[in-house]
C-alpha cells in the first residue's frame, strides 16, 4: 500500500504513549543520529537541538493531514518557542516542494529534507511501522522518547503530552 493512501486511513489515529509501540529505542541519542540537510542545504543534527523539547515530525506535501498540522506546529513554535520547545519538521518530498510550503506556511521552524528514496526506513528507526505521514515523536530535554503518534498531532496531544514538559 502507497505511503500517502495509508496516511489517508490513519489519519485520524488515536494518541499512542511511546511505552506502547513497537520502539527501537526509548532514548533519541541512542538511535543511529539523525544527520539532515535543511532547505538551504547546511546539515544539521537532532543533538543539536539536545536540551530542548523536541517535537520531530515527518510529512510531506502531498499529504492533506500533514498540510492541516503545519499551522498548529508553527503556533505552538511561535508561542513556546521561548519555554523551550523546538519544532523540527523532517520532510520526505521534493526539496523545492518542501521548500514552496515552508514559504508559503512561514513555518518558524527548521525543515530538514529526509531521504524520499529510504523514507521508508527513516520512519521504521523512529517507530513508524507502517510509515504513516503525519509522523510526530516527541523528545524531552534528556532525549527520553515520550511520545510517538502516527497521523495528526492535535491540541488535545499537545497539551497532554507537550505542554507538561515546558516549564
Amino acid at each position: 500500500m502507497a505511503l500517502w493512501h495509508r496516511s489517508l486511513i490513519l489519519a485520524a489515529a488515536l494518541l499512542t504513549p511511546a511505552s506502547a509501540t513497537a520502539a527501537p529505542a526509548a532514548n533519541a541519542w541512542d538511535l543511529p543520529p539523525l544527520v539532515l540537510p535543511d532547505l538551504s542545504g547546511r546539515h544539521h543534527r537532532l543533538y543539536d537541538w539536545h536540551g530542548q523539547v523536541i517535537l520531530l515530525n515527518f510529512w510531506a506535501s502531498w499529504c492533506g493531514p500533514c498540510m492541516t498540522e503545519l499551522p498548529h506546529l508553527a503556533d505552538w513554535q511561535h508561542r513556546y518557542g521561548d519555554r523551550g520547545l523546538q519544532v523540527i519538521g523532517v520532510g520526505l518530498d521534493d526539496p523545492a516542494k518542501l521548500a514552496n510550503v515552508a514559504r508559503t506556511l512561514e513555518l518558524p521552524f527548521p525543515v530538514l529534507r529526509g531521504p524520499v528514496t529510504t523514507a521508508t526506513a527513516l520512519l521504521r528507526r523512529w517507530g513508524d511501522t507502517p510509515g504513516v505521514l503525519p509522523y510526530t515523536v516527541v523528545i524531552d530535554r534528556d532525549g527520553t522518547i515520550v511520545f510517538r503518534r502516527a497521523g495528526p498531532f492535535d491540541e488535545e496531544a499537545f497539551a497532554a503530552v507537550v505542554r507538561p514538559l515546558l516549564p
